[in-house]
């Protein structure tokens, strides 16, 4: 693996985290979300992988009484296949049992088997289906639980 950098993101990293969200999903959030999330969301946190200046990845956590829920997490794609999600991944898992969280869960579209694989790899198993959770195709999510 390259030297990259993990940390916690601040609001100066907004464009970095838009740009890799563009890059990555079909419905990517907004800028407004990614702002509420750094100045009114209490729950959240967001950390960053970064390539010298350059932020190449990212994840977001919200950590609620003893849960924690993913929000995103993404890599650009020039990037992918060098295990920065699992490394990105695993290090928020750390941190969220440092925070106090007993289990973690997320949403991943059922299509998307390559971030299910990364998951399940890391002890995630299936909990549910949200029904026509994705707005932009009517994709079912699938819901995914890993006892930390």
């Amino acid at each position: 693996m390259m030297n990259y950098q993990l940390r916690e993101a601040n609001i100066a990293d907004l464009d970095g985290i838009m740009d890799v969200e563009v890059q990555s999903f079909s419905l990517p959030w907004s800028r407004e979300a990614f702002y509420n999330e750094f100045v009114k969301n209490h729950f959240a946190r967001y950390f960053v992988i970064v390539d010298q200046e350059k932020i190449i990845g990212y994840c977001g956590v919200w950590l609620v009484v003893d849960e924690a829920h993913i929000t995103n997490i993404a890599i650009l794609p020039e990037y992918r296949g060098q295990k920065l999600g699992e490394l990105l991944l695993s290090s928020i898992m750390d941190y969220s049992i440092q925070q106090g969280a007993k289990s973690m869960t997320l949403e991943v579209r059922v299509s998307n088997v390559i971030a299910q694989s990364l998951y399940k790899k890391l002890g995630f198993f299936e909990g549910g289906i949200r029904k026509s959770y994705y707005t932009d195709n009517q994709e079912d999510a699938l819901v995914m639980w890993v006892n930390l």
